[in-house]
Formats: C-alpha cells, structure tokens, sequence
C-alpha cells in the first residue's frame, strides 16, 4: 500500500482541478509545442497565451468553445483544456489584436523600439557586447539582454552611430 500512496503523491504533484463555466474568461496558449517560434522570437520574451476569450460553450468535460474574435475566424473555435488558462483580471496581462498583427500561422514579428543600456560580459577567453533591448508591445520589466552583433544583424539602422568630430564645416 505505500508503494501505491507514494505513487500517487507524484502523480498527483501537480495536478490541478481546472473546471470553467460558461461566461468564465481564459487565455489561450498561442503554441504548445517547445522549441518552436513563437510571435517571431524564441526565448522568454515570447506570450505563452494569448487573449481573454469568453468560453461560449461547454462541448464535453474537457473540451469548451470560445468566443473568437474576426481576426482569428480561420482558427478552429473549439479547445481543450489543456491549453486554456483562468484569466484574472488585470488589464496590463491583456495584449490587444489591435497591437500585435498576427499572421495566419500564429506568429507576429517583434520590433525594437530603444536600446536601455550596453554591457560587456567577461568570460575567460573572450568578451561579449550585450545591449538591453526594449521590445514594442512590452514594457521596461520585459526587457531583454541580447548580443549586439544579434541586433546589429537584424536592426542596423538602430546602431548607426553618428560621429560629430568627422562632420564637415562650411
């Protein structure tokens, strides 16, 4: 019997009993697979979820049908639980479809809007330029270090420094 009861301890470690109703609202995870692009960039900058959606409709236990705006008619309305989230009102959680332009795969192209600060980082053998990117759709918390030869490559125009002892005089 304890062999039983520690195997349940560990199943049950992290469930939870997720139940919506109708009208309840919920986020919706863009993409659940790792590894995979989301919204054009990989790492922690990405939305795991996206929304709030109303839950229109309770199809079976575990499956519910949401209420989808028109930006997202060519998506199947009908989710599983698994990929659904409880919303708690906040309205700084909510990014807008109006911000983000999605495509028809669920991705959207992030854009830098200011570079916050510059820092070498010292390994052993080499040293590494990093800049701290400020992302649009996302404030100052979200903010990440990326290399500046990374940003160089994709935003050049943001790394054009301009030199005024080599302007010209008339």
């Amino acid at each position: 019997m304890e062999v039983l009861d520690r195997q349940r301890s560990y199943t049950n470690w992290k469930y939870k009993e997720i139940e919506f109703v109708v009208t309840d609202n919920v986020f919706l995870k863009v993409s659940p697979w790792k590894k995979v692009l989301r919204f054009g960039h990989k790492g922690n900058l990405t939305p795991h979820f996206i929304g709030h959606y109303e839950v229109f409709e309770r199809i079976r236990l575990v499956t519910f049908r949401l209420a989808l705006p028109p930006k997202l008619e060519y998506i199947h309305n009908v989710f599983h639980i698994s990929i659904l989230q409880r919303y708690p009102f906040d309205p700084s959680y909510v990014l807008s479809l109006e911000q983000v332009e999605l495509s028809s795969d669920m991705t959207c192209e992030e854009k830098l809007i200011q570079i916050l600060a510059k820092e070498v980082k010292e390994l052993r053998n080499k040293k590494i330029l990093l800049v701290k990117v400020l992302w649009r759709n996302h404030g100052i918390r979200e903010a990440t270090w990326e290399t500046e030869e990374d940003m160089q490559l994709q935003y050049p125009i943001s790394f054009i420094q301009v030199n005024f002892e080599d302007e010209i005089s008339y």
